[in-house]
């Protein structure tokens, strides 16, 4: 049945399998190395053949043991196979210790065996006393002691466990860090990915929103422009006043190089064109016979700002004066507007004032609006609209000066 412990044992054998996977290399050259050195002292300390050829059976079983069952549960994160080997281990070590002194070098391999396999700190702990109770019992069995002997024996092996323990815990405790400091940083570099990636959209919808600004106050003003002049041009041509038509036409051709000029410039991530050839005034003059041009409305601009705006301020304001005369020519009926730019403290107010029919209560702003607030925001201004119904409408926008760029 499962229990609320159950995801976290689960987590902790997943971190133990990682354990092992990333050490296992080591404790195969440990095991080599001290297999080795184990048969080396049977070879050396025997008297003949006949007495290192059970040491080195049961040697060549622990090492099958080993390679086919423990090494295979390690890589597979198979805790049964690892429990298996240590059984083996265990009975393979006590043998030795039972057939003579010289199985006691095998403790060195089987303690640090132990706390490889075992799946825990008590697993680790009931593995090793097991042993040592083994091999005590093998022990006094073998030379047969009796009363201090067996007591003697017993602290000698109890000595060896307790240092086993100790030192099986701290490298435990130093494996587990480990494994958790690995654990936070596959968290930490999934979370820097993912970030990356938000960052990423963010910055991409981002681009698209600004785009979107871009394209509305610039293209499609201009192409509105356009097809204003087209069907003035056709009502012309229809009542038989040619010469009027090719004003018109020159004035669309005007309309669609400014548009094709505004084209180019968003492509190349460029200022607008009409800013990089004068101040914010000549630009807002230019504007503003474009305008009267296109719509018969008388436009006036005053600048009592100077140079005081900077390079993503003017900007800011030369999209919201486009932004506000489209909203002129689309819904005011107006015949005067004035462009006024001024300084106040650090900052650079335009205000668009028409004498047209002035905004109903309730009149939910429209794109041109949401874009021009968004444009405000961003550069760390205020956009405020105020208007009455017959008494026309203001547009104020207040934007931080800002850095020329020279």
């Amino acid at each position: 049945m499962s229990t609320a412990s159950d995801p976290e044992r689960e987590r902790r054998t997943v971190d133990r399998h990682a354990f092992w996977v990333r050490t296992l290399r080591m404790y195969d050259l440990v095991f080599v190395g001290m297999a080795t050195v184990y048969l080396v002292a049977v070879l050396a300390q025997g008297d003949g053949v006949a007495d290192a050829v059970v040491p080195v059976t049961t040697m060549a079983l622990l090492s099958v043991a080993y390679v086919l069952v423990g090494r295979r549960g390690a890589r597979r994160g198979d805790g049964r196979l690892a429990d298996a080997y240590l059984v083996v281990l265990v009975v393979v070590v006590v043998g030795q210790v039972a057939n003579g002194d010289i199985g006691s070098v095998l403790l060195f391999l089987a303690y640090t065996q132990i706390w490889f396999f075992a799946r825990a700190r008590v697993a680790g702990v009931v593995w090793s006393s097991v042993l040592t109770v083994g091999i005590t019992v093998a022990a006094v069995l073998r030379v047969q002691a009796t009363g201090p002997q067996v007591a003697e024996i017993a602290a000698q092996f109890g000595t060896a466990l307790l240092f086993a323990v100790v030192l099986g815990l701290w490298i435990t405790q130093v494996a587990e860090r480990s494994e958790e400091r690995a654990h936070l940083l596959d968290e930490l570099g999934a979370a820097q990915d993912a970030l990356a990636a938000s960052h990423h959209a963010a910055g991409v919808l981002a681009e698209r929103e600004r785009l979107a600004a871009e394209i509305h106050d610039t293209l499609a003003q201009g192409f509105t422009s356009v097809v204003m002049l087209a069907q003035t041009a056709s009502v012309e041509l229809a009542r038989g006043h040619t010469d009027r038509v090719g004003t018109r036409l020159a004035r669309i051709e005007d309309v669609a190089r400014d548009n094709l000029a505004e084209a180019r410039a968003l492509v190349a991530a460029f200022a607008p064109p009409d800013l990089q050839d004068g101040t914010l005034a000549d630009a807002l003059v230019r504007l503003a016979a474009r305008f009267g041009a296109e719509t018969g409305v008388h436009v006036d601009v005053v600048d009592d700002a100077g140079d005081a705006a900077g390079s993503e301020a003017q900007v800011v304001l030369l999209r919201a004066a486009q932004e506000s005369l489209a909203n002129v020519r689309r819904h005011a009926g107006a015949s005067h507007v004035v462009l006024r730019l001024a300084q106040e403290d650090d900052e650079v107010v335009l205000e668009v004032v028409d004498d047209g029919r002035g905004l109903p209560a309730g009149t939910p702003e429209g794109t041109g609006l949401r874009g021009m607030r968004a444009r405000a925001d961003a550069a760390g201004g205020t956009l405020d609209v105020t208007g009455a119904p017959g008494d026309g409408t203001c547009v104020r926008l207040r934007v931080p000066a800002g850095r020329r760029v020279s």
